[in-house]
């Protein structure tokens, strides 16, 4: 119950810092200011959503997201580049632990989306990026997969208000 008294008090400190898509597996990752999230599909335009992007079997995300924070320590503690996209995740946010959203739902602008599960780093994203790039995302750096339930557009710069999440605790994402 601690978990959700300390989400609710800082909810709006949370935002979406970067947004970024890529239309089909391999593709140059393009920021954008503001996106469509469509309910049950992904974000508008990004290869998960119009199903032209890599993976396998039950592996499918609908939208990516990581924490500015592990994109931080990523870049002050190994040579690997992450600042414009080549960490191959959709939405960037900065102020909180998304671990924290284990079991819940939560709005960004117009759409309410849904925890799904970690993002841990595949092996295929190094071949699309630079060598390196599975390790840096390594551990719980890799971010997680969420779900979109309600469609609404996405903008850079929106809060993260968190609706509910579970009670029970979890391990650091983004530290």
């Amino acid at each position: 119950m601690l978990r959700q008294a300390h989400l609710r008090r800082s909810k709006h400190v949370a935002f979406v810092e970067a947004i970024y898509i890529a239309v089909s597996g391999g593709a140059p990752m393009k920021r954008v200011e503001a996106i469509d999230a469509v309910a049950g599909a992904g974000l508008a335009g990004d290869r998960y959503k119009e199903r032209t992007g890599y993976w396998t079997g039950s592996d499918e995300c609908q939208v990516t997201m990581i924490a500015a924070e592990a994109l931080d320590h990523i870049q002050a503690n190994t040579t690997v580049m992450v600042s414009n996209g080549e960490h191959r995740r959709n939405i960037i946010t900065r102020g909180m632990a998304l671990d924290d959203l284990a079991g819940g739902r939560f709005r960004i602008g117009g759409a309410l989306l849904e925890f799904d599960r970690p993002r841990p780093p595949c092996r295929y994203i190094q071949s699309v990026s630079e060598r390196g790039m599975t390790k840096a995302l390594g551990g719980s750096r890799g971010g997680i997969c969420a779900r979109v339930v309600e469609s609404g557009v996405i903008s850079a710069g929106d809060p993260i208000e968190v609706e509910a999440v579970a009670t029970e605790p979890a391990g650091r994402l983004g530290s």
